[in-house]
């Protein structure tokens, strides 16, 4: 699965169908977004039920993307998600609660262009989003992934900086940064083999007959190529985030990966990062319990909100 050539600046490049000033609005704003590399991204954006008064305080009242009220959460879906994903709303329900909320689908996913690259180019796509939450007016984002998307959003904020800094690897950034990074159910690394459920989604992707199950059996379009060159693994993007606010979250049920996978990651963020493995949770959205989703968006409030 090829990347971009070594030197090109990743910033992506916004084509709403409709208007992007949300003052006052109501409802959702559903609108493709073009990427970097030109895939059309089914983004959907919705108001949060809340907002946050001068002092501190939550007020019921829909309110305009200023002040405190200007946090939005974008929500990266798992592999084989995509925006309309039962898992996926509910995830955007709750979170609504917290400030307004932007759901998108991962190229290769739902009414999404192109295949999936499932991690590698899926950074653009966030970045688009990204962008185009700033773009609405809100002066707070934060990122919020789950499994592949957990993956991509430590990659995307280890690749981006609020107003400059790190970038990737020859000077540029990509996008505009976030201010808060939650990370849930992601691996630390790459190829990782070890449960059934990982050799599973390996022939899902490395074989023709496993890509044609993708498509038909899961929705999902997946690219053939290999990854040309192997991006930046999850352990290696962490500790380049801080000192954005950093959240793993994973269940110790994962029939995916193991809790070696985010001590790798808490290691690698060190003083600014933070762990919580919570007991009884399997995998990523789908295992996601309410009480935690909430807790979610009360972290995010607490550091960027």
């Amino acid at each position: 699965m090829s990347t971009g050539p070594a030197g090109h600046v990743a910033r992506s490049t916004i084509r709403p169908h409709s208007e992007t000033g949300v003052e006052g609005r109501k409802g959702p704003l559903r609108t493709f977004l073009s990427t970097w590399d030109g895939v059309r991204i089914d983004s959907v954006y919705e108001p949060g039920a809340v907002v946050y008064e001068e002092s501190g305080t939550r007020s019921g009242r829909p309110g305009s993307p200023s002040g405190r009220d200007g946090l939005v959460f974008v929500v990266a879906h798992g592999f084989t998600g995509d925006a309309d994903r039962p898992h996926v709303r509910r995830v955007a329900r709750v979170l609504a609660g917290y400030g307004a909320v932007v759901t998108f689908s991962f190229r290769g996913h739902g009414a999404s262009g192109g295949r999936s690259t499932v991690g590698d180019r899926e950074v653009l796509d966030l970045a688009a989003v990204v962008d185009w939450a700033r773009g609405l007016g809100h002066t707070r984002v934060a990122v919020v992934g789950f499994s592949m998307g957990g993956s991509v959003v430590l990659r995307y904020a280890a690749l981006s900086r609020v107003g400059g800094g790190a970038g990737t690897g020859g000077g540029e950034v990509l996008g505009a940064g976030v201010d808060a990074v939650v990370s849930v159910s992601a691996p630390a690394r790459w190829y990782y083999r070890g449960t059934a459920p990982m050799r599973r989604l390996h022939w899902l992707v490395t074989r023709p007959a496993g890509r044609l199950v993708g498509r038909y059996g899961l929705r999902t379009r997946i690219h053939h190529r290999d990854w040309d060159p192997v991006p930046l693994s999850p352990v290696e993007a962490v500790p380049r985030i801080a000192p954005t606010p950093l959240l793993i979250v994973h269940g110790d049920r994962d029939g995916y990966f193991p809790l070696d996978h985010p001590r790798m990651l808490a290691a690698a963020a060190g003083e600014h990062g933070e762990l919580w493995v919570e007991p009884d949770m399997g995998h990523a959205e789908n295992a996601a319990p309410e009480a935690l989703l909430r807790r979610i968006g009360e972290w995010v409030v607490g550091r960027a909100g």
